[in-house]
């Protein structure tokens, strides 16, 4: 993804609401690097003119929690010389802390407050990465 980025992407998704330029790329490698069983599979890529759009489905085992994810996403994207200058991503983040938190996300993963945390905490941990990772800074 990252070779396909300008260099002054901006990226949202549910989790990640707001990143930019080296924030997304540290977000990729660090997913990437996480997630040791990550199978990635896309389709229903289309594009004209400036803008495209895929449907791309991960899954992954989640940290310590030993959760088997399967996200689908749909992303879109708006494009400048080639590149991507915009990347949305959208997928059902209840469904997904359902699947990451068990019983806690069923019962509350619709809540703000829950998905508010799963936001927090990932940005937390991405900017531990990239406070480990001098080449995003």
């Amino acid at each position: 993804m990252n070779a396909c980025y300008a260099p002054g992407i901006h990226f949202s998704d549910p989790v990640f609401r707001d990143l930019n330029g080296s924030e997304v790329k540290a977000m990729w490698h660090m997913l990437c690097e996480r997630g040791t069983d990550l199978e990635v599979t896309f389709s229903d890529v289309t594009a004209s003119g400036s803008t495209a759009s895929a449907r791309w489905e991960a899954s992954y085992t989640l940290g310590g929690a030993d959760r088997q994810i399967h996200n689908v996403i749909t992303a879109t994207f708006s494009l400048e010389n080639d590149m991507i200058l915009d990347h949305r991503d959208d997928f059902d983040l209840w469904k997904w802390t359902r699947m990451a938190l068990g019983m806690s996300g069923t019962l509350l993963g619709w809540s703000g407050f829950v998905q508010n945390k799963v936001r927090e905490q990932a940005n937390r941990q991405l900017q531990r990465f990239i406070d480990d990772h001098p080449e995003y800074q």
